[in-house]
């Protein structure tokens, strides 16, 4: 099964770095789910979902899920079994661990891995040869109300289908952490540049339910429409220490995609806002 896993790092054009092997054996875990069922209790969201379904053009570390309804019981390990029998089966000589409990409503699981490097024929490898590959799964497990979902068919490695949040969902989820995490996390106004480009509208029962549960507005009875939309993310941009987002983001972006930070600046995300309030308004 190695030689699989050689073949898909030949679709890495600049070079097999650390995020190319990180992104392999993501995609085998999400096989591995699957064949252990996960998908009929949750959905994949966040940045990797976006990486791997719909081609955003950046790296992403960690693995994110929502549960379908709100579970406290929720244990990984009862799907760990089945994943590291697939990693296995491909070559990845790994250990999953369930690590509990981030806060009150994410529970986690690590994969860490130091075997793939030494298998591979990597002759344009460009990390350390004797780093352990680690990948965070993390999964809410009392999701805000008001996601929609969608499936999609994947083929590496091979055949299988999963549930995923929409676009729009997908989308006020990234809004809400723009507004409410407590740094400047360029790769989060990376993500909404991309939704922005491609025309993406926003969930908007959705993100209210998510910012009814956590950040400044939790416990208020915030009402999310377009014009509050609009005003409070204009405010949010002029707060952005843009030097800073931009050394957050570079490291997992491509050639093409690193010369379009130098842009990055409250002018430039201002009008981005307006690109997509205007498309929203129309819709």
């Amino acid at each position: 099964m190695i030689e699989l896993i050689q073949q898909r790092l030949t679709r890495y054009e600049e070079g097999v770095n650390e995020n190319s092997l990180k992104e392999i054996i993501q995609e085998i875990a999400l096989f591995g789910l699957w064949r252990a069922g996960f998908f009929e209790v949750a959905a994949f969201q966040g940045g990797t979902s976006l990486r791997i379904l719909h081609d955003l053009p950046r790296f992403s570390e960690d693995m994110d899920f929502i549960l379908l309804a709100p579970e406290q019981a929720f244990s990984w390990d009862r799907y760990l079994s089945r994943l590291l029998e697939t990693l296995n089966q491909f070559g990845i000589d790994a250990t999953v661990n369930d690590r509990g409990k981030l806060d009150s409503n994410i529970q986690r699981a690590v994969i860490k891995d130091d075997s793939l490097v030494d298998q591979l024929d990597l002759v344009l490898y460009r990390g350390p040869p004797d780093r352990k590959l680690q990948i965070k799964l993390e999964v809410d497990i009392n999701p805000p109300a008001n996601s929609g979902f969608d499936f999609s068919f994947l083929d590496f490695p091979s055949d299988f289908e999963i549930r995923h949040q929409d676009l729009e969902s997908n989308f006020a989820l990234k809004i809400h952490a723009l507004l409410c995490r407590k740094w400047d996390k360029g790769r989060d106004w990376f993500d909404f540049s991309w939704y922005v480009r491609n025309r993406v509208g926003v969930n908007l029962p959705h993100l209210e339910a998510a910012l009814m549960q956590t950040g400044p507005w939790a416990g208020t009875n915030q009402k999310v429409d377009i014009d509050w939309l609009g005003t409070t993310l204009a405010a949010r941009i002029d707060t952005v220490d843009w030097t800073g987002a931009v050394r957050d983001v570079e490291r997992f972006l491509n050639s093409i995609e690193r010369d379009s930070l130098g842009l990055w600046s409250a002018r430039f995300f201002r009008s981005r806002l307006d690109v997509l309030l205007d498309y929203i308004v129309r819709s």
